[in-house]
């Protein structure tokens, strides 16, 4: 039965049991779904309606799911949860099931369920829900709007049914649109403004090395062979300068570099060496959606056998890291805590992306991911480092950072194929599943957090940016919040005072999105973070047009090579890597960086933006 405060105001917490009688408890109450020994006999899905919003949100969930169900034959009860609109669906299991089963089938809706509330199914010992008729704390019972309740009585559904229906919501939404679009958000991006995935380079898988070597045959499609080449790099963690290298020979590149004649002709010309339409600009274009595709793509080139389990070992892990971190709750609310807790979630979030727990994290990109300055996020990465969060495995080297592990003490197991039992009947692409939702959770939580409003100096600050994305993460209580001691309201009075959030029965929720912009005008600090990416872009662009140039000065015969255009002469669209920049300004012998810096912003390497 649900417990009372000291005023006397009911709570939605159950920890009073109540036996089991003739009488109907007349306050809000709740069953259990486990049995004693842990195995599940009931499964409700919860769907939370917190405002207006999400209320419709709520009935349109739990009418696709029922659907889902009734196509799978699967009994089940559809109830109205109350008097603010939220949904209850149940199922009665005439045979028990296990945690994971019960764990997989969550996360498998969730994929399609954005209201739906995971905690009743995801704690097993302590997960209950008011079942049909039970009062609820604010007026009104749970009523039945779908199903016969003697379902629930005389239950029948089995494991195999249950296997189906998430087998086949994983094959269909293998990632939602939205979450792929919070994904590539993400992406890293060089010191040349092209995206990346993070990880190691790789050898070229065996297909795409052969298409790059040999290219397509006469009268063949050239843009599905770079499209080969392309994905494969991409999951090999190559970057676009390593392919760009190949442009002017390879055959596998044919694509980039020459267009058909006219429509069905096997003659092809070349492309134009300047336009949106040059060699680079097309590989360049193609690169993106290459690594995008790879970045969000379950089974990529080859159809690893092993991608689910190894996704499935990782996000076990990734989730236990978050929920040390969310039991440490003073270490992220003090001093440089905060921006600590920013970058170990961007941190999991690009482990997620590249599928390991050992990142090149380049630090200008880790800051504005965290919406930190690239200083902050350096000694950020040494502190967690220093209390054993993360650990420096690889130093910098030429066009490639510095290397970090979110597994220091090397425990994740990597044989991955005895890892996961198979004798136990699972839904196939369990483990993506869960990847795909901690990724997209973690990716919401820190673009949240990330916003002008929560600069450190003048702003509401960097703590306040965390508790604002963890509301709107799961519209808490204050006590429920993890991060946030429980003497410290004040940080959520000023996060109302500029209404950020405000106040339901049901806690705190995010007010417009809107509303952060016009708290941004208002503190003087709107802008903020749009000048530290440009400034970071063109920090980014300096250090890569110096870095070509010292390629140029370390090859070998450059002395017999053409003169190099200037700043003030346009540069070749393709070719060697210091073929694509001009000369960098010197004064004497040396490199004029200042010289450099007022180069680029004058427009000397727009060609390569516009690219």
């Amino acid at each position: 039965m649900a417990v009372t405060d000291v005023s006397g105001e009911v709570l939605n917490l159950y920890s009073r049991t109540h036996p089991i009688t003739q009488d109907t408890p007349t306050e809000p109450w709740a069953v259990n779904l486990t049995d004693s020994q842990g195995m599940y006999r009931l499964l409700a899905f919860d769907f939370d309606a917190k405002d207006a919003l999400s209320q419709a949100q709520a009935a349109k969930d739990a009418d696709s799911l029922s659907r889902l169900l009734d196509a799978e034959s699967i009994a089940h009860v559809v109830c109205a949860s109350g008097p603010t609109g939220g949904r209850h669906l149940w199922i009665a299991l005439g045979e028990p099931v296990s945690q994971q089963l019960a764990a997989d089938l969550t996360e498998s809706v969730k994929l399609i369920s954005p209201t739906l509330d995971v905690s009743p199914l995801a704690n097993p010992a302590t997960g209950c829900v008011r079942p049909p008729g039970a009062p609820h704390r604010l007026g009104g019972t749970s009523e039945v709007l779908r199903g016969d309740t003697t379902c629930l009585t005389h239950p029948s559904v089995t494991a195999e049914q249950l296997i189906n229906v998430a087998t086949k919501i994983n094959q269909a939404n293998p990632t939602t649109t939205q979450t792929v679009e919070r994904m590539t958000t993400t992406l890293p991006v060089d010191e040349t403004g092209n995206v990346y995935l993070p990880g190691s380079k790789r050898v070229l898988p065996a297909v795409s090395a052969a298409a790059l070597a040999e290219g397509s045959p006469t009268g063949g499609d050239a843009s599905a062979t770079l499209w080969r080449v392309l994905i494969g790099a991409a999951a090999a963690r190559w970057h676009f300068s390593d392919i760009a290298a190949h442009l002017a020979t390879s055959p596998g590149l044919e694509h980039a570099r020459t267009i058909r004649a006219a429509h069905g002709s096997q003659i092809r010309r070349p492309r134009p060496a300047r336009g949106a339409g040059n060699p680079t600009a097309v590989l360049r274009a193609q690169w993106f959606r290459a690594v995008r595709h790879v970045a969000v793509t379950p089974r990529q080139i080859g159809e690893d056998p092993t991608f689910d389990t190894r996704a499935e070992i990782l996000a076990d892990y990734v989730s236990l890291v978050q929920a040390r971190a969310d039991t440490s709750a003073g270490r992220w609310s003090q001093g440089g805590g905060p921006a600590d807790r920013r970058v170990l979630d961007v941190l999991c979030m690009l482990s997620l992306q590249a599928l390991t727990v050992e990142l090149e994290a380049d630090i200008r990109r880790l800051a504005l991911l965290a919406g930190i300055g690239r200083e902050t996020a350096r000694t950020a990465l040494l502190r967690l480092a220093a209390d054993g969060w993360t650990r420096h495995t690889r130093a910098a080297d030429g066009p490639h950072g510095s290397h970090w592990t979110i597994d220091p003490q090397d425990v994740l197991h990597r044989e991955v194929d005895s890892a996961r039992s198979q004798a136990v009947p699972r839904p196939e692409g369990a483990g993506t599943v869960k990847r795909t939702n901690l990724l997209a959770a973690l990716t919401t939580r820190s673009t949240s957090a990330r916003h002008d409003v929560y600069s450190p100096a003048h702003g509401l600050g960097l703590h306040a940016g965390n508790i604002y994305a963890r509301i709107t993460e799961h519209h808490l209580h204050v006590q429920s919040i993890p991060i946030l001691p429980r003497h410290d309201a004040r940080v959520l009075r000023r996060l109302e005072e500029h209404r950020l959030i405000r106040r339901t029965d049901h806690g705190w929720i995010p007010t417009m999105r809107d509303a952060l912009d016009r708290a941004a005008v208002s503190l003087g600090v709107a802008g903020n973070l749009a000048d530290r990416e440009a400034r970071y872009t063109l920090e980014r662009e300096v250090w890569g047009w110096w870095r070509t140039e010292q390629e140029w000065m370390n090859s070998a015969g450059r002395q017999g090579r053409r003169k190099r255009p200037t700043v003030a002469q346009p540069a070749l669209a393709f070719g060697t890597s210091w073929d694509l920049y001009p000369a960098y300004p010197r004064t004497t012998r040396r490199g004029d960086h200042y010289a450099a810096v007022a180069a680029v912003r004058a427009g000397a390497l727009s060609h390569l933006q516009a690219a």
